[in-house]
Order: structure tokens, then sequence, then C-alpha cells
């Protein structure tokens, strides 16, 4: 199983600090969420139903006529190989090491790509895999690109699948309305822009037939009856998201300068992390690590990725502990 941020118990009993006791940057999660909804004892009596709200809401909210909710959309990366007989796959890298992962486990030939080396591949491609914005470069690819990588790939029977698990903070680059297309699959996760990544809500967009086989093998209730109920409630409330959308922003560009003033000047990133790039990325990681404050550190590159501080205690928290590692 591959390493991903959030492993706050491990770092934990690693340093010897109490788990409430850490500042977690370590995810690309938002530490905070909109007011929630109250969940009735109902929704966790009985078994979840797809003809609920959460569909049409959903639909309202990407812009997408056809979508299908999953258990988060990991659910959709690892079952998305398992509808495609074997195939030569393309994945630009630096990314989300999951999606790699899912296509090789099923045994698919598997391609790591820079985006410049992606026209040359595309007609040796029978999938290709972009994260935009990526993870964790915060590179957000231009929507006329992709369209056109999609256009030769669905020309012969192929694959799109673009991963806009962080694309809430800039909707206007979204795939989302042309996700009819055949052979174009966009998948968008709930629980990142909500900072709620407990409740395992995320969504595919993509033609109607790809979205029954992928139903079909997910299987019935792969969503529970209060995780579609807190989406339904939050996807449909406009005014929550933008004030969530204006926090993000902001506190991700604080977060961009915090980090150039203490000499980690990030190489990019998005509203909801910074990514920097730095031949000491790992001493800096275990010198933040020994202070409480857990990031994500990337061997290839070097590097260190910063999630947002919840609160003003966390901010200063985080200046003091670069004020003391800087140079």
């Amino acid at each position: 199983m591959l390493e991903h941020g959030g492993r706050l118990r491990a770092a934990a009993r690693q340093y010897g600090i109490a788990p409430a006791d850490w500042l977690d940057l370590s995810t690309g999660v938002a530490p905070y969420t909109p007011t929630l909804p109250d969940i009735p004892v109902s929704a966790w009596a009985r078994l979840p139903e797809a003809d609920d709200d959460l569909p049409a809401v959903a639909r309202d909210y990407y812009g997408s006529a056809d979508l299908l909710p999953v258990a988060g959309s990991q659910a959709a990366i690892q079952a998305l190989p398992r509808l495609r007989r074997r195939a030569r796959v393309g994945v630009v890298a630096p990314c989300y090491a999951e999606h790699a992962a899912a296509w090789q486990r099923e045994g698919h030939a598997l391609m790591e790509l820079s985006e410049a080396g992606v026209p040359r591949a595309l007609e040796q491609l029978d999938v290709l895999v972009v994260i935009n914005p990526n993870n964790p470069s915060g590179r957000l690819f231009d929507a006329a690109q992709l369209l056109h990588w999609h256009a030769s790939l669905a020309a012969r029977g192929g694959w799109l699948v673009v991963d806009e698990a962080f694309m809430d903070c800039t909707p206007q680059h979204s795939l989302a309305g042309y996700a009819g297309r055949s052979g174009l699959i966009v998948l968008r996760s709930v629980g990142k822009f909500f900072g709620l990544a407990g409740a395992r809500l995320g969504f595919v967009l993509a033609e109607r037939a790809l979205l029954e086989a992928l139903d079909e093998l997910l299987g019935p209730w792969s969503v529970g009856g209060p995780t579609r109920l807190l989406g339904s409630a939050l996807l449909a409330d406009g005014d929550a998201q933008q004030r969530q959308r204006q926090r993000l922003q902001a506190d991700g560009q604080r977060l961009a300068r915090l980090l150039a003033q203490h000499t980690l000047a990030p190489l990019g990133g998005c509203a909801l992390f910074q990514w920097c790039v730095d031949p000491r990325a790992a001493w800096l990681h275990e010198q933040l690590a020994r202070r409480g404050i857990l990031v994500r550190l990337f061997a290839q590159p070097e590097s260190l990725r910063f999630g947002l501080p919840p609160d003003e205690a966390g901010w200063q928290r985080l200046e003091f502990a670069l004020r003391k590692i800087s140079p």
C-alpha cells in the first residue's frame, strides 16, 4: 500500500508526540468545513437509496448531465482499470501515485510521462491520466489542450481520465461540462474542498454507458446514507461554497508568501497546498516533525507539500518553526 499524507498516528509513535499536539499539514484537505447539516437517525437506520436528491444536486453543482456518486474518487481510481482489457496507459507525472499503481495492478502497460512528452506518446496510448490541478505541483492544465488530447484518444476508442480532486477553487478550468463525450472521464472529490475527507464522497462524470458499467462493478450502497445527505446539503449551498472558496484562496496565497519569506518559495501549488522543491526536503521534514508539524515528503523530486493551517494559532506555530530552522 502506498504512503499518503495524514498518517498522524504513525508520526505520533515515531516522534513521541501525542496526536492532539500535532499541527497536521500533510494533506491537501481543507482544514475547516462549512456548517454541517443535522443528520437524522433514519439516515443511519436505512439502506441508502440511489434515487435521492444527491445526483440532481451534484449535476447542478458540476454542470454535468451524467455522473455517479462513489466512495471518494479513490474508489473510481481503483475500479476504472478493471473496465478495460490490457491497455497502454500514460500517466502525467509527478502525480498522485495511486493512479499508476491501480493501472499496473490490473496488468496494464504503464508509461510515466512529462507534460512535454505527451504529444509524442499520445498515438501509442489507449488511456491518458492527468491530474488537474496536479498533485503535488499544482500545475493547472489548459482546457483546450486537454480536449485536444481527448479527441486524439477518443478517435481510437481511448480514454482521457482527468482527476479534478483539487478543482473546486477554480471551477472555470474544469472539464466537467464536457464529460458526456465518449472517452472523457472526470473525477471529482467532495472531501478536499469541503474539509470532509472522512465522509468518503466523490463523483465520476462520464458518458452514461461507462457509468452504468462502473456502477455495476462497484455494487450497491457504495456511498452511505448519512454521507449522501451531507453531500446533498453542501453541494446545494452556493453561499457556503463561495465563502469556503474565498477563504481557501486567501489562505493559499498567505501560505505561499510565508514559505517564500523563509527560503522555501513554492515551485507550485493551489489554494489547498503549496509545493516546495528543495534538496533539504528530508532534513526540513525531520526538523518540522520534531516540532510537531507534519508535512508531506516526496523523494522524487526531493520536495515538501504544505497544507493549510486551520487557525491563527496554527499559522503562528508554523511561522515560528520556519524561523527557527531557516538559514
